[in-house]
Parts: structure tokens; sequence; C-alpha cells
């Protein structure tokens, strides 16, 4: 075999390395005669940038995911591809043209969309790239982008069908709209913050009834020009004797009639509220009941318009300072008072959102939503973990029409002609330049975009060909796992299914695993103005790719955010080290000759107890880890490989079986170790590879015939049982040893002086145990002697711990000076006490629980516990001391 690799791991080396192998051998490209298929549908990242800490988690577990179903024996396709964006696109691309001077309205539509089409380019290749350094196992062959032709013609069919069934209407309806971007935007992409404003209490002069006034109460008194009446609850005894009336419109020369309807909650301020259907959503729906005329009284760009008279042209903030101190001026404000509300801003930008009557395209939801909690309630599709179908549920049933238009110039134009000569609108999928209805040639496409979310709804299948039946529908059609965050459940995730089902009657994946956020190390969200974002890139050029993606992975809690600490990856940097260094010595001493077997063709004679041991040993690291993938706990898979490989195999196996490699025990000895080892090892890289791909594929490269690591078999279990002799008699030697150690350091025993030891044990196994491993025990444990007595007495000065199979005493008469490690025992306890009572005091102060991230007091809670395990183990020592 005689193959080597360098005396350290570089991983600046070996990733580029192997991210053109893969790409050159087709690595990623599922088997269409393989079955069966296992499909992942990637989260499309837009194209308004590079990918952010929270892609790497994402994509991250996903590949993970990907590289165990290929292994598995399935035909794995990932499918790549990237979102147009729609609004957030459009915005990065004219704050680029902002820096030149220039504005959108300076170029043709045309001409817009084009520079649109270069950010892509620039962009997306940015992404790609970040993608195959994170070592994403993606089919690049499959790679699809929204605005795809073939994507655009789905788009285009489901709008047409949905619009044909009278799902999709066209209507006047209260949008929430941005005077900044000048489009409407979804309920779900606005963000409602506590605002600190006013609620004003204004003065409706009664007609006929001098110095009477309705009290109503608004914290907009800019829209007061676009009410159109004054309501009151039928039952409150309070307004009957307005039965009739009308109330003086202030600052115009307008009335408006006092209506009686239930919506009006008459515990509520005065019991009255003004009407205003154009600016505010619930009004619209009273004004449609009492069949009230809306008066729109704001230009889009949020300045009043014309029927707000002398304040026509200001903006909105600025006409409520003015019309505010008229009001005051004509007594006619009963009074101010300061009001905490919640206000929608626009979360892309940041403008607030304006309640706004408008001519736009709609969805209608309910029965879309029926169709995706059929799916979820049926077990079709599950969430992972499970307490997020509540969320999706409460959602579903709440859902309210979708206002599926943009007016914008990036994304997929509404398929509608308007005839500008008799009104007619024709939804196609075609072109259409004639008017159908009167034959005129005055046609025009609706001037607005759809939604992004419109279009990424149906990404599970509109990548695969539909609406054509192709061979990657038929085959890879439904997925089986979508990963994804929770904030985007509603958005993405739940429109999925709706369209999964409607269109193809099957929803679109099996299960959804939800995974938290990735915050920073205190529990805050990253931002750019806090300071606190975290590239990517810098970390895996830093660490290397491997130890960052084994961190995401490792600290990935079910159910809770990631907590990025830094430190950690200098941890998992050191292991990629352990293995690399193992692995190297494991080469170093493979000769020519050796030709790697699989341990089961060896005979049962051949394997000694630390071989039969480290089998068994794998064995249950590979069912655990594969118990916690079947529940997608990353964490605990990363967990349990890591134990295994750092802890059982480099620091056990590798130090128990050194003799034997080396020859000192006879060549079959020495032969069987090497082959244990070697194919021990393969085995644990095969579970480490769908972490760290780039590491283990390079060490695999050495020992394996040509083949990739990536597409080798998922590893097998050796079927050692624990009730194997050798098994025990190893684990009575680890045990014996860890105990040796611990009692060694609880004692102050210094490592540079060899002590005795006695194994208190009537168990012939101990016994055997000693005598096979009497060399390695006194080795590892830095002893002078052991021996296994059944009746031994202890002594005083005996320290004394207990074992699995007995007691481990250590004879400690002229060891070390008692007097002194009792005082520096009693500092240590004093220390740690100090530290102990600060924390506690920490976790009881109320202020520190209520602003803290959970998932920060949760870090500081174990911090306390592992400080009380600390000065119990002190406290234990001293005992024993006395």
């Amino acid at each position: 075999m005689k193959k080597q690799i360098s005396d350290r791991y570089e991983p600046t080396s070996v990733e580029p390395k192997w991210i053109s192998r893969w790409e050159e051998r087709k690595s990623f490209l599922p088997d269409s005669n393989v079955s069966p298929s296992f499909t992942i549908s990637l989260p499309p990242p837009n194209v308004t940038g590079s990918l952010h800490i929270g892609h790497a988690l994402n994509h991250t577990v996903q590949d993970i995911i990907t590289r165990i179903e290929r292994k598995k024996g399935k035909a794995a396709l990932w499918v790549p591809g990237m979102d147009h964006a729609g609004i957030a696109t459009q915005m990065v691309v004219e704050r680029e043209l902002a820096k030149e001077g220039k504005k959108r309205s300076d170029f043709t539509r045309e001409e817009f969309e084009r520079k649109i089409w270069d950010w892509k380019e620039h962009s997306g290749g940015m992404i790609q790239n970040q993608q195959r350094l994170l070592g994403e196992s993606v089919d690049w062959s499959r790679q699809r982008f929204t605005m795809d032709e073939g994507l655009s013609k789905a788009v285009v069919k489901v709008f047409k069908s949905l619009y044909d069934e009278g799902l999709i209407y066209r209507g006047e309806r209260i949008i929430n709209w941005c005077p900044k971007t000048l489009t409407a935007i979804s309920d779900l992409e606005v963000e409602y913050r506590e605002t600190k404003g006013k609620l004003y209490h204004l003065r409706y002069p009664i007609v006929g009834k001098p110095g009477e006034y309705a009290i109503v109460a608004t914290t907009r008194p800019e829209t007061l020009f676009g009410d159109v009446a004054i309501a009151a609850h039928p039952d409150d005894q309070r307004y009957q004797k307005f039965q009739g009336a009308k109330a003086s419109l202030p600052l115009t020369d307008r009335t408006i009639p006092i209506l009686f309807d239930s919506f009006v909650d008459k515990e509520f301020g005065s019991g009255l509220v003004k009407i205003t259907p154009a600016h505010d959503a619930n009004d619209f729906e009273a004004g449609q009941r009492l069949g009230l005329k809306p008066l729109l009284v704001m230009n889009p760009d949020a300045t009043l318009n014309e029927h707000a008279g002398k304040y026509a042209g200001l903006s909105r903030f600025v006409a409520r300072k003015k019309i505010v101190e008229d009001l005051e001026a004509a007594g006619l404000i009963e009074k101010i008072e300061d009001h905490v509300h919640s206000v929608g801003h626009n979360s892309r930008g940041g403008e607030i959102i304006e309640p706004y009557l408008s001519l736009q395209w709609f969805c209608k939801m309910t029965s879309l939503a029926e169709l995706a909690m059929e799916a979820v309630r049926s077990g079709e599709t599950e969430f992972i973990p499970k307490l997020w179908e509540k969320t999706f549920f409460e959602w579903m049933n709440n859902i309210r029409d979708w206002c599926v238009s943009r007016q914008l110039w990036w994304g997929h134009r509404i398929p509608a002609y308007h005839c500008k000569n008799c009104g007619h609108t024709e939804v196609s999928e075609s072109s259409v330049s004639t008017c159908p209805k009167c034959g005129s040639d005055k046609v025009e496409q609706d001037p607005d975009v759809l939604d992004t979310w419109f279009s990424s709804q149906l990404w599970p299948f509109s990548t695969l060909g539909w609406p054509e039946k192709t061979p990657d529908f038929e085959k890879f059609y439904p997925t089986q796992v979508l990963v994804t965050g929770f904030d985007i459940i509603f958005f993405w995730v739940a429109r999925m299914i709706m369209m999964g089902k409607k269109f193809t009657g099957k929803s679109p994946f099996a299960k959804v695993i939800i995974h938290g956020l990735v915050r920073d190390k205190e529990g805050k969200k990253f931002s750019k103005s806090v300071g606190n974002v975290v590239d990517p890139l810098d970390m895996m050029t830093k660490y290397g790719t491997d130890s960052f993606r084994f961190f995401l992975a490792a600290t990935l809690p079910e159910a809770r955010d990631v907590l990025f600490d830094e430190s950690r990856l200098d941890g998992y940097r050191s292991f990629c080290n352990k293995i690399w260094n193992s692995s190297r010595f494991i080469l170093m001493n493979l000769d020519e000759e050796f030709r790697k077997e699989d341990p089961e063709t060896l005979s049962a004679s051949d394997l000694e107890p630390m071989d039969q041991w480290i089998l068994h040993k794998f064995d249950e690291t590979l069912s655990r880890y594969e118990k916690a993938y079947s529940k997608f706990l990353f964490f605990e898979m990363a967990s349990e490989i890591y134990e295994f490989v750092w802890g059982d195999f480099c620091d056990w196996y590798i130090e128990l079986v050194k003799p034997r490699i080396y020859g000192k025990l006879g060549p079959r000895s020495q032969e069987t170790a090497k082959q244990v080892l070697t194919d021990v090892l393969v085995r644990a890289l095969g579970l480490l590879h769908p972490f760290m791909p780039f590491l283990t594929e390079e060490i695999y490269e050495a020992f394996g015939d040509g083949e990739f690591l990536t597409r080798t078999p998922f590893p097998k279990s050796y079927n050692v049982s624990a009730e194997n002799e050798g098994v025990i008699k190893t684990n009575i030697l680890q045990e014996a040893v860890k105990q040796i150690r611990v009692q060694r350091t609880e004692n102050g025993v210094p490592l540079d002086k060899k002590c005795k030891a006695v194994l208190k044990s009537g168990n012939p196994l101990v016994a055997a145990s000693v005598k096979d491993f009497e060399v390695s025990i006194l080795q590892l444990a830095r002893l002078e002697s052991i021996q296994v007595e059944e009746n031994y007495s202890a002594e005083k000065t005996d320290s004394v711990g207990a074992f699995r199979f007995g007691e481990v005493i250590l004879p400690l008469a002229g060891m070390i000076d008692f007097e002194k490690e009792k005082a520096r025992l009693e500092k240590d306890l004093q220390k740690a006490k100090q530290e102990e009572e600060k924390l506690s005091a920490k976790l009881e102060n109320p202020n520190f629980l209520a602003k803290a991230n959970p998932d920060v007091v949760e870090k500081e809670k174990e911090k306390l516990r592992l400080l009380k395990e600390k000065t119990d183990s002190i406290r234990k020592a001293m005992e024993k001391l006395s």
C-alpha cells in the first residue's frame, strides 16, 4: 500500500483539489437507473449578494443528509438554484445606480431589466462559488433560476389556471403600500414595531346641534379627509340621540352621516369610530357592508392629494403636524394622549407602511390552505420538530386573500392584457395583441409583476420540468426532505404544499426540518448595525471548511437557535488535526505489501480483546448515529462520531495497539492490528464524511482503490456483541484506567510520579483483563504496579473509588503531602464557590432573565451546573484526604 499524507493538514490546498475532482467526475449526479430516489430542493438564495452564516447552516444540514442518502445507495439529487427575489433585487440594483447618480426612471423598462440581469450574472456567480467552497454536493447540471424560461412557463400556467377557476381576481382592496418603493407588499413582509405615538381625540360637530360633538380617537389625523361616516354600536344608549344625524367633517365643508353597526366596540374609547374605507382594512370591510364609497386622500408617495384641500402636496407626517395645529386652533381637539402602538414597517428598507386602497391582483387562499392542512393532518407532510405544526395550523386557519401583484419592473410580468378600447382583460399563457372581445389592437400587458413568492412556491416541481411530465419530474418528485428556517414557514413552506397538492396531487415533500437561526454567543441576531456579522468565508479560511461545517452541525440543538462562539471552532480544528495525525500514523506503519481486508474475513482467534472492543464500540457508535439521524438530530450524530474517533479510537485503541503495530507481539498480531486499525478508520471516515467532506476524502484517497469516498456505501456494522469476553475485558481496562486517572487528579498525584494500584474485585474477568493488559495499564495510568485482590483491606491513607467491577484503590502513603494538598484544595474550593455564587445571582436577576435570549440563559445554567459539579468534586477530594 505504502501511501502517505503530508505531515500536517492544509485545508487551503486540499479543498480546491476536491471541489475540482468531484465536478470532473460528476460525483453528485444521481444515477437514473438506481431506485429509490432521494431529492432535496435547495431553498434558493436571493441573487442580492452573498451567502451569510444562516445559509451556511442551512446548506450544511442539507449536504449532510444528501451525502448520507447517496451513500445509502439512493439516487440522491440535490437541486440547486437561485431566486430572482423581486423587490429585494430591484432595490439593490437601484442603490447601485444611485451611486452613479442615476435612477430607475432614467431607463426604459427593458433597459432596467437588462441592468438587473447583469447584476444576476455577477451576484449569482459569486453565490455559486461560495457554495462550492462550502463543499455542497449539489448537481450543478440541474441548476435553476426562478426567471428561467421553463420556470416562467410554469408560473404563467399556474396563474391562468387559478384565474380560470376564480381563485385569482382583480379588485380594489386595502393593501400594505410602501411609499418609498411604490409597491404593494404582502402581509408577511410587514414588520410590526412598538412605536411611541399620540392618540388624538377629535371633535366632530353635530350638524344642527351647536355645542354637541362626536368624539372620535385616531392615531392618523391626516386621514380624516377620507372619512365617509362615523359609527356607533346599535346598543350603545349614549348615542341613540344621533339617530339620523350628520357630523361636520373638521377642516372641510363636508358632512358625513352617523351610522350604527355591530362591528363597533362600544367599550373601546368613546364608543364612536370614524370610517375611512380607503385607508383602513377594517373600515374598508365596514364600508362595503354599509354601502359607503371609499375616498382616497393620498398619492402613492404618501403625500396628500386634492381631496385634502390646502394640505394637498404635503407629506403625511408634515400634514399631520399642520392638521393638528389647525384643529387645536379651531377648538376641535378634545385631548391628546401618549400612545404606544404597533406600526407596520416594510421589512425590506424599514419605511412605514400605509394601508392604501389600490387596484391589485389577489389570490383566494381558503381552499388552497385547506389542501395544505389536510397534507399535514394526514401525515403526508411532517414537520420536525412537530411543535411547528401548531404554528402552521394557526396561520392557515387565519389566512387572508393574498395580494400577488407588485408595482415593480423586475419579476414575472402578470399574464393579463387590458384592452384600452373596451376595457376587457384577457389572461393568457401566450402574448395577446388583439382584443378577443372587440378586435381592437390597443391592447397592453398589465404593468405589474408577481410577488416573488408566487414563483418560488412552485420550486419543488417547476425545477424538475413541470408542467411537462419530464423524466426528472417522474423520478424525483415528490421530494423527501425540505430544510428551512422557521421564519419562512408561511411565506414559502405552506405555499409550496398548497401548490404541490393543487397542481400535482402530491405534497412536494415528506418532511420539513425546521432549524433555528444562527445568533452571536450572547443570543443577539447578526446585524451590520450592531457590528456582529460573521462572514462564513472568513471562518472557513481561518479554521478550514470541515471545522466550520462540523461546528454548525454539532452546535445545532433541536428547536433552538445556534449560538456562534468562535472559540469552539478552534476545538474542531484540533479535531481535524487529530484525525489527520492518527491517519498519518496508521499509514506510516503500513508496508508496501499490505492489502486491506474486511475484518470479518479474519478468524475469531486472530482478533484480540482490544480488537473486539473497538469493533463493538464502532457498532455502538453506528447504532446511535443512525438513531439520531432518523430524528435529524445532527448535534447528536456529531457528538457520537466525535467521541468515538477522538476517544475510543485515537486515545484508547491506537495507544493500546502500538506494541502490536511495532511487531512486539509477533507478525500475526501485527497484521491483525493493522487490518483492524485500517478498516475501523475507513468506516469512521464514512460516518465523518457528510460533516467533513474534504478532510475525509483526502485521507480516504490514501487507503482507497481509486473510488471517491463520497460514492462508497454507507458503513455497516461488525456485529460484535457487548457480551463478547474481549469487549468486557477491555471495558475493565478502560474503566480502571479512567478511575485511576480521576483519583490521581483528585488527590494531586503529579504526572511524573508512579504509584501503585489495587483492583478489589472477585470477578475473574478483572484478573484476566489485568493479566492481558498489564503493560498497557501501567503505561496509560502511570503506575509502578497493579494487582487484583478480592479481600483487600484499605488503609487510612488509601484513595478508594468505585468502578463497575469493584473498587479501585491507590495506596498514597508517602506519595503526597496531605497538608499541602488540603490547602490547595481549600483554595480551589473558595474560588469555585465565589464563581458559583456570582453566577447564581445572575440567574436569579429578573432583569437578566427577561432580556437575555433563552439560549444564553441555558448556557449560563449549564455553566452553573458544571461549577457545582466542580465544587462537589473538590469537597469529595477533601473528604478523602481527611
